[in-house]
């Protein structure tokens, strides 16, 4: 049965947020993990844009498609804090990551960070990445049953590693994989107390290993002029001197290693899936990176692979690596005629965006092509494609995502062919990130 969100103010003339509980106690939790799509296109048809249910134990306003998207991303007035959204699901596993800082603070430090970013540091990057990527998958082809999640997330591990921090980990590897395995799956936990063996308890642990790690290796870092991410957070500074303390270099470094390597890996989980069920869209950008005729590519050459582009535009698409964005209202706003309090829990989703036929046609299709100058579906609305979020707070790594992209496929193009059978459908596991429940196994050859 619809109910109200809140009661109206007697002197406002919006309307109350239609919405239901669900279950009882775990509401429309599971639902929203397992299955977000098919739950939104029915809350969507039947409440429109916004409306509330519970979720992982509290109320929970949701608001959906492009316009909702723009409304809240942009953000104007500040009405909405990144901060209170996020930490309530991974402020314990990434304390104070860029994504979870607010306002005038946000914008001090994504000022400084950005210099990590700018385009001649990504030169360097991609300089350091190539010989890397050689080496990472040179063996492939004799890794038994092999899996493309498990090849691709150490892969992107170690890429993270040497571009971020100057070297590779060794032996520690396999420990800080899975401390960030652990601190990702520990957000959407059911028990959210330190219950041992629990994802909650994973994951705080896993942050203590993540904090011993970093805080190890900084002293050499602030000692060092070396061009790695992790020495440029230690220099970074504003043109009035400011730069991060300790704790912030170690916060950020946290985040943006568990951005760089997971949202990346699953991105390329999705190409590969797709690529394999769509041979002819892998031989043309098999054809494409031939053109090269270089095994690593330099940064002037990103423009030249537009067909990968188009390929990571609509695996984003599919499968967006963040599938929904949490806030929370810090005084009280209107949508669409409707009331929303201050302190209100607040999700949009570009999961559910990208697959509603409103705007996409024919959605669950992978089609590439889409993004071609000559349809450009996705300027149909400024926020209808929105893997990266949108305003303040859109990813500030999301040239370096698609440089790692590029550069990883460009070579895997040149040295394998991989196939799945007709039949196989690969299973989305998305009671966290989305990724291949599977592994995603694939039928590996080396050309």
């Amino acid at each position: 049965m619809s109910q109200p969100f809140c009661t109206v103010p007697a002197d406002s003339n919006l309307k109350a947020i239609q919405g239901d509980r669900g279950l009882p106690l775990i509401g429309m939790t599971l639902s929203f993990m397992k299955d977000p799509i098919n739950l939104m296109r029915k809350r969507y048809d039947r409440y429109g844009p916004i409306s509330w249910a519970s979720v992982f134990g509290m109320r929970m306003v949701h608001m959906v498609g492009p316009d909702a998207n723009q409304f809240v991303m942009l953000n104007r007035g500040d009405l909405f804090s990144n901060h209170q959204g996020w930490d309530y699901f991974i402020g314990k596993f990434f304390h104070r990551g860029i994504m979870l800082l607010d306002f005038e603070e946000h914008r001090w430090h994504r000022k400084i960070m950005q210099q990590a970013f700018n385009r001649d540091v990504l030169r360097g990057y991609l300089q350091r990445m190539g010989p890397h990527i050689t080496q990472g998958i040179e063996h492939w082809d004799q890794i038994p049953d092999f899996l493309v999640f498990n090849a691709i997330k150490q892969l992107t591990l170690d890429l993270a590693t040497d571009v971020f921090m100057g070297y590779e980990l060794g032996p520690e590897s396999k420990a800080i994989n899975q401390a960030f395995i652990d601190t990702v799956r520990a957000g959407t936990a059911l028990v959210r107390t330190n219950v041992p063996g629990g994802r909650w308890a994973k994951g705080l642990r896993g942050r203590k290993v993540l904090e011993r790690f970093f805080r190890k290796e900084l002293p050499a870092k602030r000692a060092s002029q070396e061009s790695d991410l992790f020495s440029v957070l230690c220099h970074a500074k504003t043109e009035d001197g400011d730069q991060f303390s300790d704790d912030d270099v170690v916060n950020h470094m946290i985040f943006l290693m568990m951005a760089a390597h997971d949202t990346t890996t699953i991105t390329l989980s999705t190409l590969f899936y797709y690529l394999a069920k769509n041979p002819q869209w892998q031989q043309r950008l098999r054809e494409e990176s031939q053109t090269l005729n270089k095994t690593c590519i330099d940064y002037d050459d990103l423009a030249k692979l537009e067909g990968i582009g188009l390929a990571m535009k609509e695996a984003l698409r599919l499968c967006a690596p963040v599938p929904s964005l949490p806030r929370k209202t810090v005084r009280d706003a209107e949508f669409n005629g409707y009331f929303i309090p201050k302190g209100t829990f607040i999700s949009v989703s570009p999961f559910f965006t990208h697959y509603m036929e409103e705007f996409w046609p024919e959605p669950e299709t992978f089609d590439p092509e889409r993004f071609s100058e000559a349809r450009r579906e996705d300027k149909i609305h400024p926020y209808a494609w929105v893997p990266f979020g949108g305003g303040a707070h859109k990813c500030i790594g999301l040239h370096f995502a698609e440089m790692q992209v590029k550069a990883i496929l460009h070579q895997v193009l040149l040295n394998y062919r991989w196939s799945v059978p007709d039949s196989y459908e690969m299973p989305l596991d998305t009671t966290s990130l989305p990724v291949p429940g599977d592994g995603l196994p694939v039928t590996l050859q080396r050309l």
